[in-house]
C-alpha cells in the first residue's frame, strides 16, 4: 500500500490536462507531479491521495528533457508561497506548443468524425510575455499577489512579467499602498478558508479605481491572440454572407459585452440576437450599438432557455464563445430547428467542447476546421476556434 512521504523512482509519461506530469507508481498506481515534463526521470515524493489517484512532488531529477530550461520570474514555484500561474514557465515555449497541439491531437482523435486533416497547426502568442490585458490579483492588505498551487495561501509578488506593461504599472502603484485596511478580507462564512479579497484589474483601469471584490466583465486576456481570433471569425462569416446575404439569422450565445458581436454586424448581418447571462456585460454591449442586433440576457444554463431562443426563429448561423463548463443546456439546441446550417464554437476547455462536439455529431453536423490557439503562454490552457456544418 501508498503511503504519504513514501519516495519512489519513475518516468514521466505523459502530461495531465491539468499541465502536471502523469507518473506510474511501482504498484501501479497513478500521481500527478507539478514541475516535470514528459520524457523526465526522477525521485519522487507521495504527498496526496484522491480515489484511484495520487499526488506527488518531485524530490531530484535525474534525467532531465532537455526543453528544460530557467524560468524567467522568481516567483515561479508550486511549494505554499510561490506562485504557480505560469507552471509551463521551465521549459522551452516550442516544447508547450507541441504538447498544446498533440492534446488537441489526441483528445480529437476519439471523435469519430474529426479526422486531423481538419485540425490546423495551433497558432503561437506573438509574445510570451508581458500580453496579459487583465488579471485578478488577490490581496489580505498586508500583501498583493496570487494564490499558491493547491493552496488557499497567498503567494505574495512585487511583479508580473505576463501582465502588459499598463498592467504592471498598477500592480506597482497598488503595492505602493500597502498596508491598506480596506483590502482586508471581508467576514466571510465558516466553510470559505479564502483569507484574501480579489483585486480585478486591466489595461482601461488605474491603480485609485481598482476595488476590492468586485469583478469586471469577461474579456478575453490576450489582445494579440483576441484581434486573430477575430479576423478568424470575420473571414469565415463573410464568405457565408456572400451566400446568405443579410437576411440570414444569427444567433450569438454567450456574447459578453459584444467583442464577436461588433465582427458579425461588421460583417453585414441585420437579424443578430445576441444572449448573454450577465446584465452588467449586456449593458457594455447594448452601449455600443451595433447595427442589427437584437438583445437578451438569459441564463444559458437551463436547457429551456435555449430552446426558448430558438423558439421563434428560423436560426441558420450558430456562434458561441461560453465558458469552460461548456453548452450545458444543449438539450433544446437543435428541437425543431432545420435551417441551421454553420455553428462557430469558440471554446476555452477542450474536454467540454469534445463533449458538445460530439453532441453536434449526434444531430448531424461535423467538423470543417478547428484551430488552436495559444491564449495563455507558460500554461496548459488551450483555446479552440471550430467551424461545424450539417453533414
Amino acid at each position: 500500500m501508498n503511503k504519504m512521504n513514501e519516495i519512489f523512482n519513475a518516468t514521466v509519461r505523459d502530461l495531465s490536462s491539468e499541465g502536471n506530469g502523469v507518473v506510474e507508481h511501482p504498484s501501479g498506481k497513478t500521481f500527478f507531479v507539478p514541475g516535470v515534463w514528459r520524457g523526465e526521470q526522477g525521485e519522487f515524493r507521495i504527498t496526496g491521495f484522491k480515489g484511484r489517484y495520487g499526488f506527488a512532488e518531485l524530490v531530484m531529477l535525474t534525467q532531465a528533457s532537455t526543453a528544460r530550461t530557467e524560468a524567467p520570474c522568481i516567483h515561479h514555484g508550486f511549494s505554499a508561497g510561490q506562485c504557480g500561474g505560469c507552471p509551463w514557465q521551465f521549459v522551452s515555449y516550442q516544447a508547450q506548443l507541441e504538447a498544446k497541439q498533440k492534446r488537441v491531437e489526441d483528445s480529437l482523435s476519439r471523435l469519430e468524425k474529426a479526422p486531423s486533416e481538419k485540425i490546423k497547426k495551433i497558432w503561437e502568442s506573438p509574445k510570451t510575455s508581458g500580453y496579459r490585458n487583465r488579471a485578478q490579483l488577490k490581496t489580505d492588505g498586508e500583501k498583493i499577489g496570487y494564490v499558491s498551487l493547491s493552496t488557499n495561501r497567498i503567494a505574495a509578488i512585487d511583479d508580473c512579467l505576463i501582465l502588459n506593461e499598463k498592467n504592471r504599472n498598477t500592480l506597482q502603484q497598488l503595492l505602493k499602498t500597502l498596508p491598506r485596511k480596506d483590502f482586508r478580507p471581508t467576514n466571510r462564512k465558516r466553510r470559505d478558508k479564502r483569507q484574501w479579497q480579489t483585486l480585478d484589474i486591466d489595461d482601461q483601469t488605474s491603480a485609485d479605481t481598482v476595488e476590492p471584490g468586485k469583478r469586471k466583465p469577461f474579456r478575453q486576456g490576450n489582445s494579440e491572440q483576441n484581434e486573430r481570433m477575430r479576423v478568424w471569425l470575420r473571414e469565415r462569416l463573410s464568405a457565408l454572407f456572400k451566400q446568405k446575404k443579410s437576411t440570414a439569422q444569427v444567433v450569438e450565445l454567450f456574447a459578453g459585452s459584444g467583442n464577436f458581436t461588433e465582427i458579425i454586424s461588421d460583417v453585414g448581418f441585420r437579424n443578430i440576437l445576441a444572449v448573454e447571462g450577465s446584465e452588467q456585460s449586456m449593458a457594455a454591449l447594448l452601449d455600443k450599438r451595433y447595427p442589427g442586433v437584437e438583445t437578451l440576457v438569459s441564463n444559458l444554463f437551463l436547457a429551456e432557455s435555449v430552446e426558448k431562443i430558438f423558439a421563434k426563429r428560423d436560426t441558420e448561423i450558430l456562434i458561441m464563445d461560453p465558458p469552460r463548463d461548456g453548452l450545458k443546456g444543449k438539450e433544446g439546441l437543435f428541437v425543431d430547428n432545420k435551417k441551421l446550417s454553420d455553428i462557430f464554437y469558440i471554446s476555452c476547455n477542450l474536454a467540454t467542447f469534445s463533449r458538445d462536439v460530439e453532441y453536434c455529431y449526434q444531430h448531424g453536423f461535423v467538423l470543417a476546421e478547428i484551430q488552436p490557439l495559444d491564449q495563455f503562454p507558460h500554461t496548459p490552457h488551450i483555446e479552440l476556434l471550430a467551424h461545424l456544418v450539417r453533414g
